[in-house]
C-alpha cells in the first residue's frame, strides 16, 4: 500500500509538503504493527501484555473522568459537551474486553483480588459509555460476536447475524418514526446521530448551501468529490492519484478552526474511497486482502491460543467497519494497530512454541 502510493506520485506533480504528509500517513500502520510487535517481543509474556493494556485503559478512563468533571461537561446535560473532550477511545474498549474475557481463555489472574478487578471493570465500562461513540458501540458488538463464535460462517452464526440485523432494522424503523433534533440535550442528540449514520456515509446528493444537510452528510460529500475527480482521470482508478494528491471540495470548509477554511483536503473519513483515491483499485484490493487475512485467524483451531486468534480476527472485522467511518488503519488516532502488532507476535510465538506463550524470550 505504501509503495503503491508512489505510482500516482510519479505520474503527477505534487507539492513536497503534501507528498511527505501522505508518506507519513501511510507509514503509520506499518510502524504501529512493527512497534507493537517488537515492544512485546522484548517483553515476551502474554500475561504482561494483557495486564499492560488493561492498566493503560484504566488510566485513560480515569483521565477521561477527570476531564469531564474538571470541565463541567457531566453536569451540563449535553452529550455534545460530554463528547467535546473525547470522541472515542478504542484502548478502553479493548482493555474492558481483555479484562472480561482473559479468564475464559487464560489461567493466569490479572489482579490479586476480585475487588480491584471489579473497580477497574466499572471505571472502564462507565468511561466507555460516556464517550457516546457510535463506532465504539459497533466495535464492542464485533468483539462480542467474535468471542462467542458468531463471526465464523456457519448455519448458526448466519441465523444469529440475520436476527441481529433484523433487530437493527426494527430499531431504525422506530428512530425514523419519531422526531429527533441534533442539538437537544440528553440522549436525543445521540439518537439523532445514530439515526443519521447510514445517510451520513452514503448520501451523495447534498446541497452545499444547506449547512445542516452538508455537515450531516459530510463523509458522503467527501467521497463524492473524490470519485468525481477520479472520473475525470480514469487511469487513477488503476494506479490511484498517489501520495500528495488532494481532493477539491469546491468550497472552503471550516474544518480546522481557521477563518479561511480548507478547499483542498488530503484525507477522507471514509477509508475505502480514500485508499481508492490514493492507490487505485490495486491498492484497495491489497487492503481488503490484508484485512481478510487477519479475519481468517478465527478459523485457526488451537484451544490453548484461542484468545489470540479471536482478538486478531476481531480486529480484521473491526477495520472492515472503521475503514467505512474513520479511515480504518489510516486513522491518525488509532491505537488498535499497536495491539494488533503485539497479538501477531504472540500468535507467531504460540504457533511455533505453544507451551512457551507466557515465558519471556
Amino acid at each position: 500500500m505504501f509503495v503503491l502510493g508512489f505510482l500516482g506520485t510519479l505520474i503527477n506533480q505534487y507539492n513536497w509538503f503534501n507528498i511527505s504528509k501522505d508518506i507519513f500517513h501511510f507509514l503509520k500502520p506499518i510502524l504501529g504493527i512493527v512497534i507493537g510487535y517488537l515492544f512485546f517481543r522484548k517483553i515476551g509474556n502474554l500475561g504482561t501484555f494483557i495486564r499492560t493494556i488493561v492498566i493503560c485503559g484504566f488510566i485513560s478512563a480515569l483521565l477521561h473522568f477527570l476531564i469531564l468533571v474538571g470541565t463541567g461537561s457531566l453536569s451540563s446535560g449535553s452529550i455534545n459537551d460530554v463528547r467535546e473532550f473525547g470522541k472515542d477511545n478504542f484502548l478502553e474498549v479493548f482493555a474492558l474486553f481483555f479484562l472480561l474475557y482473559h479468564s475464559k481463555f487464560q489461567d493466569a489472574k490479572l489482579f490479586k483480588n476480585k475487588a480491584t478487578e471489579r473497580i477497574v471493570f466499572i471505571v472502564l465500562l462507565l468511561s466507555s459509555i460516556l464517550y457516546f461513540s457510535r463506532t465504539m458501540i459497533v466495535v464492542a458488538i464485533i468483539l462480542l460476536l467474535t468471542i462467542y463464535g458468531f463471526t465464523l460462517i456457519t448455519k448458526k452464526s448466519i441465523k444469529v447475524i440475520a436476527a441481529f440485523i433484523g433487530l437493527i432494522v426494527l430499531f431504525y424503523a422506530y428512530l425514523f418514526s419519531i422526531k429527533l433534533e441534533r442539538n437537544k440535550p440528553g440522549l436525543e442528540a445521540f439518537l439523532y446521530k445514530v439515526k443519521n449514520a447510514p445517510s451520513e456515509l452514503f448520501k451523495t446528493k447534498i446541497d452545499r448551501e444547506n449547512h445542516k444537510d452538508l455537515w450531516d452528510h459530510w463523509r458522503g460529500y467527501e467521497a463524492k468529490r473524490a470519485i468525481a475527480l477520479m472520473d475525470k482521470n480514469p487511469s487513477s482508478y488503476v494506479f490511484g492519484n498517489g501520495h500528495g494528491s488532494l481532493v477539491n471540495l469546491k468550497f472552503k470548509a471550516p474544518l480546522t478552526g481557521e477563518k479561511e477554511g480548507l478547499k483542498f483536503i488530503s484525507e477522507l473519513h471514509n477509508g475505502y474511497p480514500y485508499v481508492l483515491y490514493k492507490t487505485g483499485l490495486i491498492g484497495l484490493v491489497v487492503y481488503l486482502i490484508f484485512l481478510f487475512r487477519i479475519y481468517v485467524f478465527v478459523y485457526k483451531k488451537n484451544n490453548q491460543n484461542t484468545f489470540l486468534f479471536l482478538f486478531i480476527s476481531a480486529i480484521g472485522t473491526i477495520y472492515l467497519f472503521t475503514t467505512l467511518t474513520i479511515t480504518g488503519i489510516y486513522n491518525g488516532r488509532d491505537i488498535i494497530i499497536f495491539i494488533l502488532g503485539a497479538l501477531l507476535f504472540f500468535a507467531e510465538k504460540a504457533m511455533s512454541h505453544p507451551n512457551r506463550i507466557d515465558e519471556k524470550n
